[in-house]
């Protein structure tokens, strides 16, 4: 059985997209509960998840054993767990902040008007197949029913979406994050 896991973690070294596959197959479902048990949405636990595997797509870390490999898996889910809790109470911390300013209900309405113009300005900057892929995101669709959609492999979604989340971030600073606060990214 060795032999087969030393094959394998070979062929997620070597960025085989059939070993990828296969590693997505074994482990998506087992790392989404574990981040669930962390930050209690499923929405961001699969997220979490599916940005690990395209960050290991996109890195160049070499595993020298399955066991590392499937430890990395696991620590790499951790951390970005780890990463978006902290994230979450900042947010929870600045729209307390807002609200405790006593802002008019009408005022939050102009604002958050506001905020779609602003977002939908930054996602017209985005290149044309990074668009498609985030404007169907926003619409609420998976990146499975993207990827069918766009005629494109899950993987290339992902990565054109995180891309796109990458880019936005830098674009809309501090409004990036209150976006993502009220669930509108």
């Amino acid at each position: 059985m060795a032999d087969v896991d030393d094959v394998f973690v070979r062929q997620v070294n070597g960025k085989q997209e059939r070993a990828y596959h296969e590693l997505f197959r074994r482990f998506y479902n087992y790392l989404v509960v574990y981040a669930m048990r962390r930050v209690q949405r499923q929405d961001v636990a699969e997220d979490v998840v599916q940005e690990v595997f395209v960050s290991m797509w996109e890195g160049d870390k070499e595993f020298n054993s399955f066991v590392g490999l499937k430890a990395f898996l696991y620590n790499a889910v951790s951390n970005r767990c780890l990463d978006y809790l902290k994230h979450q109470k900042v947010v929870d911390r600045y729209v307390a902040v807002a609200l405790r300013e006593g802002k008019e209900w009408e005022e939050m309405d102009l604002v958050e008007e506001e905020m779609y113009r602003e977002l939908h300005l930054a996602v017209q900057g985005l290149p044309e197949r990074s668009r498609a892929v985030f404007e169907l995101h926003l619409e609420g669709k998976k990146n499975e029913e993207i990827a069918r959609l766009l005629e494109l492999s899950v993987l290339t979604v992902k990565s054109y979406k995180k891309n796109a989340m990458h880019y936005l971030k830098k674009r809309l600073g501090d409004l990036y994050f209150l976006l993502n606060a009220v669930k509108i990214i």
